[in-house]
């Protein structure tokens, strides 16, 4: 089985929006946030990750990367 991986430190960096702006945009706190950039997480709400993609203009398949651990 294989597994979703979180590009969101790529995304930010290409949108040039740092850790503190993205979480006060959506409404999360800096240390969940940083968990989420850093692939310490093993579930996303769709409301926080529409809120992301939202704030950096972009789609989900732009943040998620499936990964085949085959």
């Amino acid at each position: 089985m294989g597994r979703i991986e979180l590009k969101l430190d790529l995304v930010m960096a290409d949108r040039r929006m740092s850790l503190n702006e993205l979480a006060d945009r959506i409404g999360i706190s800096n240390v969940n946030l940083s968990k989420i950039k850093n692939n310490k997480v093993t579930a996303v709400r769709f409301s926080t990750l529409a809120g992301i993609c939202e704030a950096l203009k972009c789609e989900p398949g732009d943040i998620l990367k499936y990964v085949d651990e085959a």
